[in-house]
């Protein structure tokens, strides 16, 4: 028997934004995930919990190697250079937050995942491509921004033939409320990796690791994951 669901492409970075955003279409779309391996400090840890949330989810799962990214970028992401710590009063931080943000900034990193999806999505046939960009991380990175995520449907209008619309469900939502519908619809988030140091536990002082702490705390909620600090 064939699927009769709309095929979708989802980008799963097998982080918390990208789990609960996928979730969200889960049970309505037939769901391709796609992950990229440029080279990151925490890829082996990525695709592993991505696989992990594709699996709990339904979703066919593809990791995508994009080692060029990692030659031409100097993000701590993807060099030598240590990610930098923060404490909880730093998220808040405009400056340090943006300081924080150009050490980890991968060039047109979402970009170039979202026009890799655009194509996957014309070949397969989708009708939409899921994203996990929220507000609170798009005070400091651009292209996760609202203005970001119209533009590019407005890119996609011009530039395809087929009618596809990047969907980002969470756009006007901060960790804890992302965690809060996380919860109310079941998705795997305890299967998410949110580190971007890639160690077999969460560093808990990274940025990443620390909005996800922050958001459970907020919440006075206990979050499952293991943390290092």
């Amino acid at each position: 028997m064939t699927n009769s669901k709309p095929k979708a492409i989802a980008v799963l970075s097998g982080g918390l934004d990208c789990c609960v955003a996928s979730s969200i279409y889960a049970d309505d779309y037939d769901i391709h995930a796609i992950t990229f391996n440029y080279g990151q400090k925490s890829a082996d840890m990525e695709i592993k919990h991505a696989k992990m949330v594709a699996d709990k989810l339904n979703m066919t799962h593809e990791v995508i190697d994009l080692m060029w990214l990692k030659n031409i970028s100097n993000s701590s992401l993807t060099t030598d250079e240590d990610v930098v710590d923060v404490g909880v009063d730093d998220l808040d931080d405009l400056e340090k937050s943006n300081q924080t943000a150009k050490s980890v900034w991968v060039p047109a990193r979402n970009t170039v995942f979202c026009s890799i999806a655009l194509a996957y999505a014309e070949a397969m046939g989708a009708e939409i491509i899921i994203v996990g960009w929220d507000y609170e991380e798009a005070v400091t990175f651009p292209d996760n921004s609202k203005e970001y995520l119209e533009s590019f449907n407005k890119t996609i209008e011009y530039g395809s033939f087929d009618d596809i619309q990047i969907k980002a469900p969470l756009i006007d939502m901060n960790k804890d409320d992302i965690i809060a519908k996380g919860i109310k619809i079941d998705a795997p988030i305890n299967d998410a990796y949110s580190c971007y140091k890639g160690g077999e536990l969460h560093c808990g002082v990274c940025e990443s690791c620390m909005r996800r702490k922050r958001g459970f705390e907020k919440l006075g909620l206990i979050d499952e994951i293991e943390y290092e600090n």
